[in-house]
């Protein structure tokens, strides 16, 4: 009895520059065990056509409008199970991977990737493995092996707050930026403006230094004692 071929992995690509995007569906056409199914502009379109077309593996790029990679990445996995996501993009900074693999991301790779490695990365993530990269395995060993304190979360969170928005504010406090939050927070620096934003609107603040303010008087984070550095 002869055996049936494999049928090829069906794929959208996922990124905002019309170059790019044009030349990894152009790359995948040419190589074996693949077929493009659609192309996408952004997470918002790239959402949708997993909804229409139900591919087997999403290639997301991270840096896009109207919806990042991270999010189009969360709600694709929490709707559609079916579809596995692998991130393609330029960025291999631990701002863009853990959020990332936070929200379901099954595989990650960097653009100067070979279509050979993205046709790996492809069946690898749909036989249940992962489709990382070297670099990026090795990323995630050096992390798992000196792992950053989870920020402490305030006993009491005033104002309606919820939990995170407090984390948000005493980092705020703290003195990191958004980029720094969201790599503490594992998330994406977008979804820190969104807690920022609903924090502001629910307490009335205008400002960062305002937020210092407020997150002192209300004892979710303490004064330096007196006399030390």
């Amino acid at each position: 009895m002869t055996e049936e071929p494999e049928k090829p992995a069906r794929v959208v690509v996922a990124d905002d520059q019309t170059v790019v995007r044009e030349g990894i569906v152009m790359l995948l056409g040419l190589l074996p065990g693949v077929e493009v199914v659609g192309a996408a502009g952004d997470g918002e379109e790239a959402v949708r056509l997993v909804a229409e077309l139900a591919p087997d593996v999403v290639l997301m790029d991270l840096r896009m409008p109207r919806c990042d990679g991270v999010e189009a990445t969360r709600r694709i996995t929490a709707t559609y199970p079916g579809t596995q996501v692998v991130v393609l993009t330029t960025f291999a900074d631990d701002e863009s991977l853990f959020p990332a693999l936070k929200a379901g991301a099954r595989g990650y790779l960097t653009k100067d990737a070979g279509g050979d490695e993205i046709v790996r990365a492809v069946h690898s993530v749909l036989s249940g493995d992962a489709g990382l990269s070297p670099s990026v395995q090795r990323r995630l060993l050096e992390r798992l092996s000196a792992p950053e304190p989870e920020p402490a979360r305030p006993a009491v969170v005033p104002d309606g707050l919820t939990t995170r928005e407090a984390e948000v504010l005493v980092l705020i406090a703290e003195g990191l930026s958004n980029p720094e939050i969201a790599r503490r927070l594992s998330v994406s620096i977008a979804t820190v403006k969104t807690h920022i934003n609903n924090m502001f609107s629910k307490t009335g603040l205008k400002d960062r230094a305002q937020a210092v303010s407020y997150a002192y008087r209300k004892g979710l984070v303490r004064p330096p004692a007196a006399g030390s550095v």
